[in-house]
C-alpha cells in the first residue's frame, strides 16, 4: 500500500528564487543535437578538401591560409555547433581554449564540453588537447562526439585519465 504524502505548499510569491548548483547549468543541448546531425562528415581524401570541415573552420579565427581538412579541427566543429546554436564560442581553433569557456562542472552532463589532454610527440610543449560533447561513460573510458575523431564527426571513447574538465553554459 503506498504511503500518503504531504503536499508541497508553493514558494511564496516574493521569495527569492533558489541559485542553481553548477551541476544544473546549462549546457547548450541544442548545440549537442546540431553536432549529432553532423555525424558520418569526414575529410576528403587527396588533395581535395571537404566544404562541410572548411565551414568548421571558418567559425574560428583560423587565418584562412590554413583552412584545410587535413587541419585539426575538432574545436572548429564545436565552435561551429556553438555559433548554429546561438550560442557563445571561444573563436578559437585550438582544443585548449575551452578550458576558459563556460562553467566548470563537477559532473558531466549530457551534451556538455568535455575536454581533454593530447600528447604529441615533437610538439614544443608536448600537449595538445581534444574537445567534443559528453555522450557518456563506459568503463574507463568517456564517450565524446566530435569532429576529427578518425578523421571525422563521430562517437569515440576517450580515456578518463585524460580528461582535464567538464565545461557547460555559463
Amino acid at each position: 500500500m503506498a504511503k500518503a504524502t504531504k503536499p508541497i505548499p508553493p514558494p511564496a510569491p516574493d521569495a527569492p528564487l533558489p541559485e542553481r548548483p553548477p551541476a544544473q547549468v546549462s549546457v547548450v543541448p541544442l548545440a549537442y543535437r546540431i553536432a549529432r546531425k553532423e555525424i558520418g562528415v569526414k575529410e576528403t581524401a587527396g588533395s581535395e578538401d571537404n566544404p562541410r570541415v572548411l565551414e568548421y573552420h571558418r567559425s574560428t579565427r583560423l587565418p584562412e591560409s590554413a583552412v584545410q581538412d587535413e587541419t585539426a579541427w575538432c574545436s572548429s566543429f564545436v565552435n561551429w555547433c556553438m555559433k548554429q546554436a546561438g550560442q557563445a564560442r571561444t573563436m578559437s581553433a585550438s582544443a585548449l581554449s575551452w578550458l576558459r569557456w563556460g562553467v566548470a562542472l563537477d559532473e558531466p552532463v549530457l551534451g556538455c564540453v568535455v575536454v581533454f589532454s593530447r600528447h604529441v610527440a615533437g610538439a614544443p610543449d608536448g600537449v595538445h588537447g581534444h574537445v567534443g560533447f559528453y555522450v557518456g561513460t563506459k568503463g574507463d573510458d568517456i564517450i565524446v562526439l566530435g569532429g576529427n575523431q578518425h578523421n571525422e564527426v563521430c562517437e569515440k571513447p576517450y580515456p578518463k585519465k585524460r580528461l582535464l574538465a567538464y565545461r557547460g553554459a555559463a
